[in-house]
């Protein structure tokens, strides 16, 4: 499984597609790793273990909800690619193994453990870290490279030498560090290095935990007494299983020869065409000699047959002869270099730093380039004893100065400069947003921009830093290592730009580029520098309230199971549901067992109230952790404020993003949820602002489709919700009830992204049969809408893509697959893109044109944070009433909507967020 999940996301930003539109990219770089392994390392025997289809859970998430609870589904692409794989395997006459209610990882553990008992010598092949607890003298793992073709080999010996531990013990230290990968909790306040040293020390988690007041570090003594739970769980929930009763028969496992027809029937409908003529040309089968691959005139010279991992490319990396990297070492060279470098218009600019967390990061030295192959670094300090300061104040002019900067994601250097005291002028060129304009939906980080245009590979930066328990900062890496990869980054970063400032002309988004995105960029640099200020007693009021309200919620779910149980135990709740109350059962779990998850309850929520209470109480508690508990964590040491992440170039769409705090998944229809927002507030004698698009989204597919009725609604001032409640119920306006109004709401924000009766029902939490009333009463309501939707999804099938108002284009290949699944994703996201791109537009040129008034307009303010609809700002008493009437102005200006539908924006004011909204 480990195998098919990296050999699609290896072709992630180029998949391979057939001329179904069937994404093969999975199957193809499988076969490819298949043959790889077998070919060069003379396997014997093989079996090749996949998680048994269909599954809902195993032990592990019977035993602990939220194993992997935070996963995403598997995509699509890659589920439909699952059953090929089966049959290209089974092609060969390998084996297929899968064990229901496990996971591979223990079907695998099982036979490996097997065949060491009977003297073979093992290999598991698997980028997996949790095999190495399998380690010993007779089992080895091939893990398949970062990059290149071959495997690199772990044995007992390479464990032991890494971790100073046997590899059984490493089950002990995944129990004490967790594995965030498999939402495994661990010991908080224990990482790698600590569990390291109490593991040589105490043997195992039982035994420490034994002695765990006796352990020195506070504050993992303090993890181990307050979560030995945790660590007991987490020793079970990492323990690969290895006495399943999986069959080892030797004759079944032999690599043998593969049924040829049924190789080239799997090969020709993937259309495999280099695979199929390497084949159909040897004639010879996987125990084929070494030279199989090699070039000749069979055709086998096709150099997509050379594997890799990934597709073919002709890659080139750094050539030290043919580049000019130059390091300046001292200040006089610095002045030299200064005056070099600010007589050119157009630089490459990079840095280097401590930290990927730029608010946190100090700078370690600055890389610039302004012609191909050729790149500058400056370290900070000089190797003179120039210091940081005095160095940037050398290169001030060229920083301050008109030339356009180009850099892959400005806003972190940005950022990282601005707290060193350097501001960054001129015009800018962000080849990481350019490359998300371009195509949203690919990986935009430089390696992968530079490996699709440039066929090149950068130097990873784990060649300088190392990995793991070694890994070293950057600070400690010797000037003459990172100044080449200081260059290298700013001389392809420069490469880039002609090509990707085409590829914006090309994507119709050159305007959106030089008028939003990059404008946006300063913005959101100024943004995380200001920081929003967190009141952590608040906080812990606000816990207080989240405790009532979870007791009020068990309260009401042991009245209406009618006992009481341990809500968070799955066992617990499977019986109340389907033994005590009788509930069909949606799904079962791998061992058989009914299933609770979040899916299942909310389809039977429609059927009963107590599905319904334990979401909230799942959600509720969710909150707590996430953010309650969470936020103080979170505040700055130096400036005691949160400054959250704003992130461009995530979401296909448009919309920005934020982490570190998420502030896009704070909960707002929920009053526990808006309660969080009162802990975000302004400082001593400040106010926030808050300023929030009415219904932007309903008003811009009033404007979009044209309907006579939404857009009369809009225009007369009516609340849409409770209009649209007296359409679909037939009452007059005053007949509406507050359920109506809430239930119209629901399928005013469902229907224009193509929510089911299903889904609306699961939402309203009512019958499939009043859900599917309202959608036809919505339909025969409002025509236009239905007849916009219908034509958007037909215009994408013809051109492929969709675009918003401005033309900011995503493109939506999958809308002629032949998948149902993947089909129908794509038409959702071809309805729902032009409505919520066109909101970000007009958001991010609202926020670009309220930055550039500011400063001379209302000096005292700050923008703090930008969240869906909404923007908040800190301002003093005295500019609130010139601040409200500059973003007012802006935001409903910012981009007019057709039909003349207005924009309206509501403004408050207060000391805390939650009030101000």
């Amino acid at each position: 499984m480990a195998l098919a999940y990296r050999s699609h996301f290896i072709f992630i930003t180029r998949p391979l597609l057939n001329s179904q539109g069937q994404n093969t990219s999975a199957t193809y770089g499988f076969t490819n790793a298949l043959l790889k392994l077998i070919e060069t390392h003379r396997i014997e025997h093989l079996a090749v273990v996949f998680d048994a289809a269909g599954d809902r859970g195993t032990f592990r998430s019977e035993m602990y909800a939220d194993y992997k609870a935070h996963r995403p589904t598997m995509p699509d692409d890659l589920s439909m690619n699952l059953p090929w794989i089966e049959e290209v395997v089974e092609a060969f006459d390998v084996p297929v193994v899968k064990v229901p209610g496990v996971e591979a990882d223990d079907a695998i553990g099982s036979l490996a453990r097997k065949a060491e008992a009977e003297g073979a010598r093992t290999v598991i092949v698997s980028p997996d870290k949790d095999f190495r607890q399998l380690l010993s003298e007779r089992i080895e793992i091939f893990r398949p490279a970062h990059r290149g073709e071959q495997f690199d080999m772990q044995t007992a010996e390479t464990f032991r030498a890494e971790y100073g531990v046997e590899p059984i013990q490493f089950i002990d230290l995944l129990a004490l560090m967790g594995d965030a990968s498999d939402n495994v909790p661990g010991v908080k306040g224990i990482g790698e290095k600590g569990a390291i040293q109490l593991i040589q020390q105490y043997g195992s988690v039982e035994n420490l935990l034994e002695h765990a007041a006796e352990v020195k570090g506070k504050v993992a003594r303090e993890g181990l007494i307050n979560h030995a739970d945790d660590a007991r769980l987490s020793k079970q929930l990492v323990t690969i299983q290895t006495d399943l009763d999986v069959p080892l028969d030797w004759d079944r496992l032999r690599v043998g020869t593969q049924d040829d027809a049924a190789v080239r029937a799997v090969f020709e409908k993937l259309e495999f065409r280099s695979l199929m003529h390497r084949f159909s040309a040897t004639g010879r089968g996987m125990t084929a000699p070494p030279d199989l691959f090699s070039a000749g005139g069979d055709g086998s010279d096709d150099p997509s047959m050379s594997f890799d991992f990934g597709e073919f490319t002709a890659v080139t990396g750094m050539d030290k002869e043919g580049v000019d990297y130059r390091i300046v070492r001292n200040r006089e060279d610095l002045v030299v270099f200064a005056a070099e470098v600010a007589a050119h218009g157009t630089v490459s600019i990079d840095t280097e730093t401590t930290s990927t967390d730029s608010m946190m990061a100090s700078l370690v030295g600055c890389s610039f380039s302004w012609a191909q192959g050729q790149g500058v670094y400056v370290p900070t300090p000089l190797p003179d004893g120039t210091t940081t300061e005095e160095v940037l104040d050398v290169l001030r002019p060229f920083y301050t100065g008109p030339a356009l900067k180009i850099g892959q994601n400005l806003k972190y250097d940005m950022v990282v400069l601005a707290r060193h005291g350097m501001s960054v002028g001129g015009p800018i060129f962000d080849t990481l947003v350019a490359h998300y304009l371009i195509a949203p939906e690919e990986e935009h980080n430089l390696d992968a921009i530079a490996k699709k245009y440039l066929s090149y590979r950068m130097v990873p930066i784990t060649d300088l830093i190392g990995t793991g328990r070694n890994q070293r900062s950057m600070r400690d890496v010797p000037i003459d290592e990172a100044g080449p990869y200081a260059c290298e980054d700013a001389d392809i970063t420069l490469r880039l730009f002609p090509i990707l400032r085409d590829g914006l002309d090309e994507a119709n988004a050159r305007a959106i580029a030089e008028t939003i995105e990059f404008p946006l960029v300063r913005v959101l640099v100024t943004m995380e520098m200001n920081g929003v200020r967190v009141d952590t007693a608040m906080l812990g009021e606000i816990s207080k309230i989240l405790d009532v309200e979870q007791k009020r919620l068990e309260a009401a779910i042991y009245e209406t199971a009618g006992q009481t149980f341990a809500i968070g135990s799955t066992q617990q709740l499977s019986d109340v549901l389907f033994t005590k109350l009788g509930l069909r059962v949606v799904g079962k779990t791998t061992g058989g067992k009914p299933s609770t998850k979040e899916d299942v309850l909310y389809e039977l929520s429609t059927e009963h109230a107590l599905p319904g209470l334990v979401i909230d109480w799942r959600k509720l508690t969710k909150l707590r952790g996430t953010y309650v508990d969470a936020l103080g964590e979170l505040v700055h040491p130096e400036t005691g404020r949160i400054h959250t992440s704003f992130n461009q170039t995530i979401t296909a769409t448009g919309r920005l993003s934020s982490s570190n705090p998420n502030l896009q998944n704070i909960p707002v229809r929920t009053e526990m949820g808006r309660e969080v927002r009162k802990a975000f507030v302004a400082a001593p004698g400040m106010r926030l602002l808050a300023a929030d698009y009415v219904q932007i989204e309903l008003r811009i597919l009033a404007a979009m489709s044209g309907d006579e009725a939404l857009i009369e609604a809009f225009r007369s001032g009516v609340d849409i919700h409770t209009d649209t409640a007296a359409r679909v119920y037939g009452v007059p306006i005053e007949g509406v009830t507050k359920d109506m109004r809430r239930k119209a709401k629901e399928v005013n924000y469902g229907i224009p992204y193509g929510v089911s009766a299903f889904g609306l029902a699961q939402r309203l939490r009512s019958s499939l049969k009043e859900a599917q009333v309202l959608i036809d009463q919505y339909a025969r309501s409002y025509p236009r809408v239905m007849q916009f939707l219908s034509e958007v999804t037909d215009e994408a099938r013809r051109r492929g893509y969709v675009e918003t108002l401005l033309g900011r284009r995503r493109y939506v290949p999958a809308i002629n697959a032949s998948n149902r699944n993947e089909r129908q994703f794509a038409e959702r996201v071809a309805v729902n893109m032009p409505i919520q791109g066109t909101q970000a537009d007009m958001i991010k040129r609202a926020m670009v044109a309220i930055h550039a008034r500011m400063p001379a307009e209302v000096p005292g303010a700050r923008m703090l944070l930008q969240v869906h609809d909404e923007l908040v700002f800190e301002t003093t008493p005295g500019e609130a009433d010139a601040l409200g009437e500059l973003v007012r102005h802006e935001m409903r200006t910012a981009l007019p909507l057709p039909n003349g539908v207005p924009v309206e924006v509501d403004i408050n004011t207060a000391t805390n967020w939650l009030d101000a909204h």
